[in-house]
């Protein structure tokens, strides 16, 4: 439900290193400052020709092992961008071969995992990620999300509070922590924690959807509807929002909310299971 945080690409140009005269030469004829660029992602280079650019680099022979595992998890990143997970795991993989103390990567392939869906990995990874780093907030914010994923509220919120001590000003953390206290009954928390990341910058259907669910537990019905349509023009086929904008319309006696319920059913057909799970009766 909560978007992943990959770690940024990493500049590669100072790592650099030509072999010889010779080599030096070749490679600036081929643009080499123009392929570099585009294995770092200047200018919102699009995936394809970021791609383009790491694998050039790659292929060069012609860096050190530093940049090449940089140029790695750069194209890694590049792929997961096009939903190719299983190349941007590869790619991943050889870059935490190639330098194993390179955080990024154990990060990144979390977030490929995640993407694909095989949250138990991601776990796996930003634990990695985590252990190598400490530090490394984002990792333990991504990791809370996947464990959002398997219903494990509790110790996702241990790990977005871990997140927010490290960086008090993470959207995805405000948000995701927002989503767990909303489903686990800790809503003034939770509605001060999505009330922070809005006000942090979050425009996103998921936290519109977090803070609505609160609202709705709560019996502030019209609040529920404001933040749910918030939700639904970011995101149209939401079902959580269709469901629970339903639910709260139904609240207030308007029988419309039935057509929002069957709309989301039509979506998610089994919707109404995961309201349950999440203490809306």
């Amino acid at each position: 439900m909560r978007a992943a945080i990959i770690g940024r690409v990493a500049p590669i140009l100072a790592l650099l290193l030509a072999g010889s005269p010779a080599a030096a030469q070749q490679l600036q004829k081929n643009s080499r400052l123009k392929t570099v660029e585009q294995c770092n992602g200047a200018d919102r280079i699009p995936a394809q020709a970021r791609i383009s650019g790491c694998t050039a680099l790659i292929n060069s022979g012609d860096v050190r092992p530093s940049a090449l595992a940089v140029a790695y998890n750069n194209r890694g990143n590049a792929h997961t961008a096009t939903a190719d997970y299983d190349r941007a795991i590869s790619d991943f993989d050889r870059a935490i071969e190639i330098a194993p103390d390179y955080v990024k990567p154990l990060n990144n392939r979390g977030v490929a995992y995640s993407r694909m869906g095989a949250y138990d990995e991601a776990i796996k990874a930003f634990g990695e990620a985590i252990r190598l780093d400490p530090g490394y907030g984002s990792a333990f914010a991504n990791r809370a999300g996947a464990r959002l994923k398997l219903d494990q509220y509790d110790r996702a919120l241990l790990d977005f509070n871990e997140a927010l001590r490290l960086d008090p000003n993470s959207r995805l953390a405000r948000s995701g922590r927002c989503w767990a206290r909303a489903v686990i009954g800790d809503l003034q928390a939770g509605l001060e924690d999505c009330d922070s990341a809005i006000q942090l910058g979050a425009n996103d259907a998921a936290t519109y959807d977090s803070r609505a669910l609160i609202h709705l537990k709560m019996g502030q019905f019209a609040a529920a509807i404001d933040d749910y349509s918030s939700a639904l023009r970011l995101t149209p086929n939401l079902a959580t929002a269709l469901y629970g904008r339903g639910l709260a319309k139904l609240g207030q006696g308007d029988k419309a909310g039935d057509r929002d319920v069957s709309a989301a059913k039509r979506i998610e057909a089994r919707i109404g299971d995961a309201f349950l799970r999440y203490g809306v009766r």
